[in-house]
């Protein structure tokens, strides 16, 4: 046995995060996140693969560019703000499991190991005539930081989780007829994540070393999205996208116990989308709702592997679904209002962590535009994202004795958000 068995848990956790954060919508801290624009946070997202009431519908569905007539430009930020507890926690070191329980146990529990950042995007689409646009944009798919203090009991459980993700996309659109559009894009994806996690005193003077992990890794990959966009009439159509997202390859340097791998190569593999909306405007009036269903394909995520290391953990996540329904009153020629409702699944299955939790999450949103004039408009969103109380039970093998128990952490973990958006949208 030998030391790699002592960090696959707390790898994956950074490894999975710096993995999914990469894909088209991300999971870390807890949360899968959609960060493209402000007017999808204050609706949950529900019809935004067909809406297009500005240039971010490109990050959605390369088709729904065939519905803008003049350039469009968006820009803006989304402020993430995770809070995360976990409530009725114990850890167990080394003397406790000597003593199976009766000695040594400490109160593991924490208040907050959550943190706010921020994910900017830009969004250009550029009609060329009335069949063919192509657009290009940038946006963050996410960046949170998750962090235990020092002195949290559960050390090698807790530490640092610091990931961020960049992604660059071109698409174009091709419109068929007055009902039928098609689009293509490609996804250029950047990603990186840190761990670290220390061992208790009495573990680190048993193995020699306080140093559990510090890890650093980052890659590029490349991905590609396809959609259609059917439009009954004026007033009604409806969006089908899909999201191809690749194997990451990313470099990192991985410091355990004393032991170095460099630049070594994890494969992680990433789920891939596919994205159902409609919206509906109804006649003679000034409200419209919308809806959206979406699957991703966590299934895929079965393992981690690593070019040296080899296969550094078996893991089985289930695939996902969020179910989105919103609504928009157009109030007057100054002020459009939004709200909308998602469910969203948790990806975790057996597994869970007390330093990247997960679980189903609510998402309960508004926001509104205001039309500064007929060319330009400011756009804000609010997202309250509500999770549920997941029971967590971790635990790492003794490398000086395999087959025992070095420690083991028992809790129960609760993630909440807010979702703040800013942007500002002009046509030419």
């Amino acid at each position: 046995m030998n030391k790699t068995r002592l960090f696959k848990k707390s790898l994956l956790a950074v490894t999975i995060t710096t993995a999914t954060l990469a894909s088209q919508h991300t999971l870390a801290a807890g949360f899968q996140l959609n960060a493209q624009s402000a007017t999808g946070i204050g609706r949950a997202f529900a019809g935004d693969a067909v809406i297009a009431d500005n240039a971010s519908v490109m990050a959605r569905n390369p088709a729904a560019m065939a519905l803008f007539d003049d350039v469009e430009l968006s820009l803006g930020f989304e402020s993430i703000t995770s809070m995360i507890e976990v409530k009725d926690a114990e850890y167990c070191g080394p003397v406790c499991q000597a003593t199976n329980g009766a000695v040594g146990k400490k109160d593991a529990s924490y208040d907050d190991a959550g943190d706010t950042s921020i994910a900017p995007n830009i969004h250009l689409i550029v009609p060329v005539n009335e069949t063919f646009a192509w657009g290009i944009n940038a946006y963050t798919n996410f960046g949170t930081k998750t962090e235990f203090s020092d002195d949290y009991a559960g050390y090698e459980y807790g530490g640092l989780t610091d990931v961020k993700s960049m992604n660059i996309g071109l698409a174009g659109s091709f419109r068929m007829n007055e009902q039928w559009s098609f689009g293509a894009g490609l996804d250029i994806i950047y990603g990186k994540g840190t761990l670290q996690r220390t061992f208790s005193p009495v573990i680190a003077g048993s193995l020699g070393t306080d140093e559990a992990l510090d890890a650093e890794a980052d890659g590029w990959a490349l991905g590609f999205n396809v959609g259609t966009v059917y439009e009954l009439d004026e007033n009604n159509r409806f969006g089908l996208a899909y999201h191809y997202s690749p194997k990451l390859q990313a470099k990192g340097d991985i410091s355990f116990g004393g032991t170095e791998y460099k630049n070594d190569t994890l494969f992680m593999p990433l789920p891939d989308l596919l994205e159902f909306s409609g919206y509906h405007r109804i006649e003679d009036t000034k409200f419209a709702v919308h809806y959206s269903i979406q699957y991703i394909g966590w299934s895929s995520f079965d393992k981690l592997e690593a070019e040296d290391a080899g296969t550094l953990n078996e893991y089985e996540w289930q695939n996902g679904m969020h179910y989105a329904l919103g609504g928009t009153y157009y109030l007057n020629q100054d002020w459009t209002l939004r709200a909308g409702y998602m469910y969203d699944t948790s990806a975790q299955d057996e597994l869970t962590s007390i330093s990247v939790p997960d679980s189903d999450r609510q998402w309960f949103s508004a926001g509104f535009t205001y039309h500064l004039d007929s060319k330009s408009n400011i756009d804000f969103g609010f997202t309250y994202l509500m999770g549920d109380d997941v029971k967590v039970e971790e635990s790492k093998e003794n490398p000086l004795a395999p087959g025992t128990t070095l420690s083991s952490i028992s809790g129960t973990t609760h993630a909440d958000a807010i979702l703040l958006g800013l942007q500002y949208s002009r046509s030419f």
